[in-house]
């Protein structure tokens, strides 16, 4: 049994234990930032035309670049935050990235041109990346036994904000416009730091020299047996899914033959997925943790990769709402059940780099892929981009079976 494991079953020692209130805290915070980060994803397309970009052929092309320019700077900063935090605390990385998630989201509302506008996605990719500093911080408090619980559950406040953020987003959009609506998600993301930095708790000790010295860098962890492997799964992963996700508001703008009220029907779309994600993450993760988190996953990866070639095939918003439902269904769980993985694989004083370096395999995907998708829809149209979506999710089980040696 490892020290942790002691540590988290021990006499009482769910009764004395700070973790779940700063998993409350930690819930509310993420579900918040999320929800002021994807106010904004129902009309970046169309917040593109609105700043100058009138060839259509170029708007899929630029939502592309945008929503790649963030994942690309994040490549490279993930690690570093990660590194950082291990020896100064995640707490602080989630206060950093919320605080200039606020600042920069209201900046966006405030820009004149595209370009400016691909100036403030990279330093958000740069200085944000709440989602793996708040993982960082949770599995560091958390009993081994409630990893997967504990991470379906943050999973669902990603989810809950995925489902209402861009629902209410879109309909402020279409209200009060665009510019306001990007204020507004950044005052939502400046409460959610305001309560990490008054309601977590962190106990958090800088580790000795000796410790540094060990653990401190990142050859130790592609040394790990399984990591390497697991750190392919996130980058085909995100690859994958963020091929679709650029013209995602353009296919259902073509599929519905919709002319007005487009932002807030692409936000209930985005909803419904997220409410039914919601749902099965936190239940998947209590699943997982007694059935295995590997098995449970190569079988969620492969019912998504179905799925995304649905989505070529429908032809009204009826039939896309139906398969939006199922979808969430599936994904759900793939990404509490790939981050429990990695806290399975990973000692806790290297859980800062580690769920760096996932973020940067996560970001390098999500840079990637907006730009294959965008491409790929002004020269192939946009249903084809959904059926390459399948096969590539479905080739991400590949190296989860070959070679993660973990339940």
């Amino acid at each position: 049994m490892t020290s942790r494991e002691k540590e988290s079953t021990g006499p009482g020692a769910h009764e004395t234990s700070p973790w779940r209130l700063t998993l409350f805290v930690m819930f509310t915070a993420q579900f918040l930032s999320i929800v002021g980060f994807a106010f904004v994803l129902p009309f970046i397309p169309f917040y593109v035309r609105e700043i100058g970009v009138t060839d259509e052929k170029l708007v899929p092309v630029w939502a592309g670049i945008l929503l790649a320019a963030s994942s690309l700077t994040m490549t490279i900063f993930a690690p570093i935050w990660g590194w950082l935090s291990d020896r100064y605390g995640r707490k602080l990385m989630v206060e950093r990235a919320m605080f200039a998630g606020a600042i920069i989201t209201m900046a966006t509302g405030m820009i004149g041109d595209v370009y400016q506008l691909l100036f403030l996605r990279l330093l958000a990719g740069a200085f944000t990346g709440t989602i793996a500093a708040s993982i960082a911080l949770v599995s560091s408090v958390l009993p081994g036994t409630r990893l997967g619980f504990g991470l379906g559950l943050m999973q669902v406040a990603v989810f809950l904000g995925m489902s209402l953020g861009p629902w209410m987003g879109g309909m402020i959009a279409d209200m009060i416009g665009y510019r306001l609506t990007f204020i507004a998600g950044g005052a939502i993301l400046l409460v959610g730091g305001v309560l990490v930095m008054l309601g977590a708790e962190e106990k958090f000790i800088r580790p000795s020299a000796a410790s540094l010295k060990r653990s401190g860098t990142m050859g130790m962890l592609f040394a790990m047996p399984g990591l390497v492997s697991l750190m392919v799964v996130f980058l085909l992963f995100h690859f994958s899914i963020n091929i679709a996700i650029p013209i995602l508001p353009l296919f259902i703008e073509e599929v519905g033959n919709l002319k007005t009220q487009v932002a807030s029907t692409t936000g209930l779309l985005l909803g419904v997925t997220g409410a039914t994600a919601s749902i099965s993450a936190a239940a998947i993760g209590y699943l997982s943790d007694r059935r295995g988190h590997k098995q449970v996953l190569i079988f969620n990866l492969f019912i998504a990769s179905m799925l995304w070639a649905a989505h070529a095939l429908a032809r009204n918003i009826d039939q896309l709402l139906v398969i939006r439902i199922l979808f969430g269904f599936a994904v759900g769980g793939n990404l509490p059940l790939m981050n429990a993985l990695v806290g399975k694989l990973t000692p806790k004083e290297s859980y800062g780099k580690a769920y760096g370096l996932t973020a940067s395999m996560t970001s390098l995907g999500m840079t990637l892929g907006p730009l294959a998708g965008g491409i790929m829809a002004s020269y192939m149209g946009l249903h084809w981009p959904f059926v390459v979506v399948s096969l590539l999710l479905s080739l991400v089980v590949i190296p989860l079976i070959l070679s993660l040696k973990t339940r």
